[in-house]
């Protein structure tokens, strides 16, 4: 039996020079050149634009075949990295050439787990050179899944993690937020967006496109930039107040200039001026989500509750505040139980010389 063509309208060819080329044929008489390793990332992408009838330029890596600089640009022509969202693309490509600044011209399939551990150091701080590995980790997944350079293993998966002590971002507390709104009051736009971070669990990238498309009926309704997740719920009395001020024609909440949306992270750094001016320089916008979601898991919500108020997709995430607060609720309930055995007991268990009367 003859074997089906994964890729229908492509033919193999020999050009005059000897390399071998593939050509996109479609039965309207569209044609183009196919770049890359025939069932390559790029190769693929090629393919799928053409069938659509997109001609494509043929987009030649400048680095070696093998080495890092040519993984990174297999990985950003790749389908996976186009689906991430905006924001993310944005951070990693920062890492990506970062990585690509240090170890570019060496071949990734020599890199081992002292080598990943090594790179790593050359971050400042635990949380930065964490992030190396991940991005590491990224990347040699993908070569172990479409096979480049014969890549086995993820050398990035057996370096150790940097420990990097605390929960990440502050937590703010009750008191910050009423010292927060105190200092930002009604009216002002600073106070807006601390509502809309603490009472929708919006990411600073949510926040800027948020407005009154996102609400009907008392509710406010988005979809999470990062994870995809839906979000749906009624406005919480204190934020209603605050877009009641707003015009209803203002297509966003949060403007600057002449009614300019926010990059998130314009936003975020913005927002973190705001808190210091209120004499909160540990705070910022994603520690607001963090407070909201231990408020409501320290208020008995559930994994799956947490998960929906924070746009996640599984309630892996929820479980981290849920299991924080039930240790904080048995604890609570051992101390109640320890403070109420009775104290003629206790006093009868002191060593004998403490427990003498004086004669």
């Amino acid at each position: 039996m003859k074997k089906r063509n994964p890729f229908p309208g492509v033919t193999r060819m020999v050009d005059r020079h000897g390399k071998v080329r593939w050509r996109f044929r479609a039965k309207s008489g569209f044609t183009t050149y196919l770049p890359g390793p025939y069932n390559s990332a790029e190769f693929r992408a090629a393919y799928e634009a053409a069938v659509q009838g997109s001609k494509v330029r043929p987009n030649r890596s400048t680095a070696a075949h093998g080495t890092f600089a040519w993984l990174i640009e297999e990985y950003i022509r790749s389908a996976k990295y186009a689906d991430l969202s905006d924001g993310r693309r944005r951070s990693l490509r920062s890492l990506l050439d970062w990585i690509r600044g240090k170890v570019g011209d060496l071949p990734f399939n020599r890199m081992t787990p002292l080598h990943v551990e090594r790179l790593m150091a050359k971050k400042d701080g635990p949380v930065a050179a964490n992030n190396v590995k991940k991005t590491l980790s990224i990347l040699f997944n993908y070569a172990v899944k479409h096979s480049l350079a014969g890549q086995k293993v993820n050398p990035a998966s057996h370096a150790d993690t940097r420990k990097t002590g605390g929960d990440g971002f502050y937590t703010w507390t009750r008191a910050d937020v009423a010292k927060f709104l105190d200092h930002h009051g009604p009216g002002t736009k600073a106070r807006l967006a601390m509502l809309i971070f603490y009472y929708t669990g919006a990411a600073r990238g949510d926040a800027s496109r948020l407005g009154w498309q996102n609400v009907k009926n008392g509710r406010i309704a988005f979809k999470r930039g990062k994870t995809g997740g839906e979000v749906d719920m009624p406005i919480a009395q204190p934020l209603a107040e605050d877009l009641d001020r707003l015009p209803k024609d203002q297509m966003l909440f949060l403007t600057h200039g002449r009614g300019l949306p926010y990059r998130p992270e314009t936003l975020g750094m913005w927002f973190k001026d705001r808190c210091i001016e209120a004499g909160l320089p540990q705070c910022t916008s994603h520690g607001l989500r963090k407070a909201a979601a231990t408020i409501l898991a320290e208020g008995a919500g559930t994994e799956h509750e947490v998960m929906a108020f924070l746009g996640h997709k599984t309630p892996k995430e929820g479980a981290t505040y849920t299991k924080k607060a039930s240790r904080a609720r048995l604890t609570d309930s051992a101390m109640a139980k320890i403070a109420g055995t009775k104290t003629e007991q206790n006093l009868s268990n002191l060593p004998v010389r403490l427990d003498r009367k004086e004669s």
